[in-house]
């Protein structure tokens, strides 16, 4: 369940969205938006919001964060997941390469 400082939000009219977003992927973004006290909740979540498994969830995300009509939709959002997937992927590489960050 997601903390107290969680965002409430809704997505706007569906006229006004961002071309090429769909309304699923919509609600991913305002998902992902919120944030959560323990990984569980979230992955509890996930399948009882979207009804698949947290790994198809995270499949989707990923490839979503890459669309500019995502980060047209949520700037803040997708430029998070965007660092933080640059940030595993350089602590992955530096880990294969031996090498301490």
């Amino acid at each position: 369940m997601p903390d107290s400082t969680t965002r409430d939000r809704e997505p706007s009219d569906p006229s006004s969205e961002p071309a090429g977003l769909a309304e699923r992927e919509r609600r991913i973004l305002v998902f992902e938006s919120q944030w959560w006290k323990l990984e569980g909740s979230k992955e509890q979540a996930i399948r009882d919001e979207f009804g698949f498994s947290p790994t198809r969830y995270y499949q989707l995300l990923n490839g979503l964060v890459d669309r500019p009509e995502a980060q047209a939709f949520d700037p803040l959002t997708v430029k998070r997941l965007r660092r933080l997937r640059a940030d595993r992927r350089r602590q992955r590489t530096a880990r294969d390469l031996g090498i301490r960050l």
